[in-house]
């Protein structure tokens, strides 16, 4: 079975995101997107809150898991017997910080590939950081994310529920 990790803090999941979700699960048996706890970022919303629109937005693709770890990218990919790490790029500047970490992940284990998909270009402009602040100055982030992304966003920010 060839299977694949999709990690990311997905804070939240964009559809951005799931454009790479959906292309990548249709190069693997199996897709376990893993929510990241990245101690060097501080979330908007909980692990299990991004576990779940994740959940949410991939219950269409039948070979698609959803899981979250809290330890170095390639030990979790051997955990789950994945033979790819899957990473999108939007730019060229995605790419210097993405090389640089393949080439780490390869150091710690040469077995796993990283598999680079570029982003399609409609969201080649799509942050996490950047939904966040057109949410939180009120803007509409309809079509940027998928509807449950939105919905927590409001939830979060108290959009609409006043």
């Amino acid at each position: 079975m060839r299977r694949a990790i999709y990690p990311g803090s997905f804070d939240p999941v964009t559809n951005g995101h799931l454009d790479i979700i959906e292309r990548a699960s249709g190069l693997f048996d199996e897709l376990v997107v893993s929510v990241a706890v990245n101690i060097g970022k501080n979330p908007m919303f909980t692990l299990e809150e991004r576990t779940e629109m994740l959940r949410h937005t991939c219950r269409h693709i039948p070979n698609v898991k959803v899981d979250n770890f809290e330890t170095l990218t390639v030990r979790y990919a051997e955990s789950v017997g994945a033979q790819a790490i899957i990473r999108g790029l939007r730019a060229v500047s995605d790419f210097e910080y993405e090389f640089e970490m393949a080439l780490m992940n390869r150091r710690l284990n040469d077995n796993i590939e990283m598999v680079f998909l570029m982003t399609n270009a409609e969201y080649s402009y799509l942050r996490a950081s950047i939904i966040k602040e057109i949410a939180g100055l009120g803007g509409s982030v309809k079509g940027l994310v998928p509807e449950i992304a939105e919905e927590y966003l409001k939830r979060k920010l108290n959009i609409g529920t006043k």
